[in-house]
């Protein structure tokens, strides 16, 4: 590994890298499924597709029905709205990393396959939707991970090469589309995913707490 040299933008997962969802994740998707379909479903299989959008894992429990589908989506969004600000944390040194990075003079984005309006109110809820230029999300651009063209969208926003940014996030997803568009890859391992899953992605770097970003981002 070490593979940065002259970083010039950051771009981040959201849920599970830079704020804690996990809770909030699970329990919406439970109580869905539970209402639903009336079953319960492990919570491992739950965790199984966390990093792509919504609309995309609710097929795994809808047999191909579009209606079944639909009544999933909407519940857990109902269901999620209702227990948002109960369960929602960020992790412990988000904000102080964020400063840092700002503070570095680098510019600081999100891609993300949360929907932009609940991702901006969990930026909200944690105080940290002004450290960012932009956010992309699912529903203000046509493709999603781990595609790379959201990752490379970033990248032109910023308007900077993809092998001078980083991509950091907790999932498989997230490192296949770093890797794919070419960025250096950062994996979470403080996220919902395990290390042997992220680690199996052959990230340029893997670090156990946000703090360790900063060195990577300032080349040292």
């Amino acid at each position: 590994m070490g593979k940065t040299s002259s970083i010039k933008g950051v771009l981040f997962d959201l849920d599970g890298t830079l704020v804690d969802t996990e809770a909030l994740i699970l329990a919406s998707f439970r109580y869905a499924t539970k209402t639903v379909l009336g079953r319960d479903i492990p919570d491992e299989e739950l965790r199984a597709k966390i990093g792509q959008p919504l609309t995309v894992q609710m097929w795994d429990w809808a047999d191909g029905s579009q209606e079944v589908h639909d009544k999933l989506f909407d519940t857990y969004l109902e269901h999620n709205d209702r227990i948002h600000s109960q369960l929602i944390r960020s992790f412990p040194d988000t904000t102080a990393v964020l400063g840092k990075l700002a503070a570095a003079g680098l510019p600081l984005g999100i891609v993300t396959s949360k929907r932009s309006g609940n991702a901006r109110r969990a930026m909200e809820s944690t105080g940290i939707e002004g450290y960012f230029d932009f956010l992309v999300a699912p529903d203000t651009f046509p493709a999603h991970k781990p595609d790379p063209a959201p990752v490379l969208h970033g990248c032109e926003l910023f308007g900077v090469s993809p092998d001078e940014c980083i991509y950091i996030g907790d999932s498989p997803y997230d490192l296949q589309a770093g890797r794919g568009a070419g960025c250096v890859t950062v994996a979470a391992l403080w996220g919902m995913f395990a290390r042997e899953e992220l680690l199996a992605e052959h990230p340029d770097y893997a670090i156990t707490s946000l703090s360790e970003l900063v060195p990577i981002a300032a080349g040292k």
